[in-house]
């Protein structure tokens, strides 16, 4: 049997006075979503522990089956595990976005989209200001960068109680009160400081105020952890998978759990990103032999819930229903039994523009599924089902077993 997952990152939402109350994944046009939701089942899953932070690292987690609780210790280890950076018992990986604060507001999380090549050039500048035995930034795709600590000459001042704010938590908002904090914090904050002094007049920056574009005034360090020790997904469940995602952090789980990854050009982690060419190889995967799950995240979802722009979620939400779900729904019924999901992680609400805890719906149609006769896939149908998972994890089991 062949299995597919379709992650909508962060759709689920709240009702929106503009869509005379309904959420983006009402209002919006899914007929393939809802056809999956009228021939199988619509359910509800909690992918975050109250006791954990809301994100997606927490929360992907838990999606493919992992109780975060058991496992999680930080989203940076899983990037760096998407780009092969080796880690010792003894190392911390740090997340290292690139912003733009201005009057002490987070104005803009992603520094404008700054590219790849001035991201590199800034950190590069910053690297020849700190000690590459201990500090080592390494340059990612966009405002997306790490940092690791390299724990092996000396004792790592971090512990798990070292705490920080994601920036995209913070947009618009004051960031005084929100510097890292706990154990070893103090180090953070003079590098996230120092950052600021060799960002002010650095000539990308220059070339990028004269260019009309905000500039990136400093790095903003958060969510820190160890690398965690995840059991292989084919010891797990049986099953092998693929992965198709632009984001680093879900390569990175990929990477730990065993699957393989297909990387398509034109996909950028953002609401630009080639839904189409998404869907084309998520079909093509599906004549793997080696494979028995496809999964295909879009962060566009997120991204946009980030920004507070309702019209590009919904149009996010179309888009991955007409070129993701429906040709990979066909695909998947012309080759035989097979079983599809589609989920988001967690709710990312366009009112806060950042995650929140909570249960998002699901839907499951395939082999040996029996339809329940529900109309929609929405957050509302998904609350009111009587299938529901308050520990997420328990999800993935379900839909390869029941």
């Amino acid at each position: 049997m062949k299995y597919a997952i379709i992650i909508p990152d962060g759709c689920a939402d709240e009702p929106q006075e503009s869509l005379q109350g309904k959420t983006p994944l009402q209002a919006a046009q899914t007929p393939a979503m809802d056809l999956i939701a009228k021939t199988g089942i619509v359910g509800a899953a909690n992918h975050v522990p109250p006791e954990l932070p809301a994100g997606s690292a927490v929360a992907n987690m838990s999606l493919f089956g992992y109780d975060p609780v058991t496992y999680f210790t930080g989203r940076a280890p899983l990037e760096a595990a998407a780009q092969g950076i080796p880690l010792a018992p003894e190392d911390w990986a740090i997340r290292c976005n690139l912003v733009t604060v201005q009057d002490q507001q987070m104005r803009d999380f992603t520094a404008d989209h700054i590219s790849s090549d001035e991201s590199a050039q800034l950190l590069e500048s910053l690297q020849d200001r700190c000690d590459e035995t201990t500090w080592q930034f390494i340059p990612g795709v966009s405002y997306r960068n790490l940092l690791i600590y390299r724990g092996a000459q000396q004792a790592a001042p971090f512990t798990f109680e070292t705490r920080s704010t994601p920036p995209h938590d913070l947009t618009d908002q004051s960031i005084v009160d929100d510097f890292p904090r706990g154990p070893g914090s103090h180090l953070l904050s003079d590098l996230m400081n120092r950052s600021s002094e060799v960002f002010s007049d650095h000539q990308v920056n220059q070339d990028r105020q004269q260019a009309g574009h905000l500039p990136a005034t400093n790095i903003w360090l958060w969510g820190l952890g160890k690398l965690p020790q995840l059991p292989g997904f084919a010891e797990t469940y049986g099953k092998t998978g693929t992965m198709i995602t632009a984001v680093d952090l879900l390569r990175g789980i990929a990477a730990l759990i065993g699957w393989h990854e297909v990387n398509v050009p034109g996909a950028t982690g953002y609401t630009d990103t080639d839904y189409a060419a998404k869907g084309e190889h998520a079909v093509a995967e599906l004549a793997s032999q080696e494979t028995d799950i496809v999964c295909v995240h879009v962060e566009a979802t997120d991204e946009a819930s980030h920004e507070g722009d309702l019209a590009a979620k919904v149009a996010a939400l179309e888009n991955i229903d007409q070129q993701i779900v429906a040709p990979l729904h066909q695909a998947l019924q012309d080759q035989g039994e097979y079983r599809i999901l589609v989920t988001p992680d967690h709710p990312t609400p366009l009112r806060t523009k950042t995650h929140s805890h909570g249960a998002v719906p699901f839907t499951i149609t395939g082999s040996g599924i029996e339809a329940s006769d529900q109309a929609t896939y929405d957050e509302v149908t998904g609350e009111s089902s009587p299938l529901q998972f308050p520990e997420g994890w328990k999800l993935m089991e379900y839909f390869l077993t029941s």
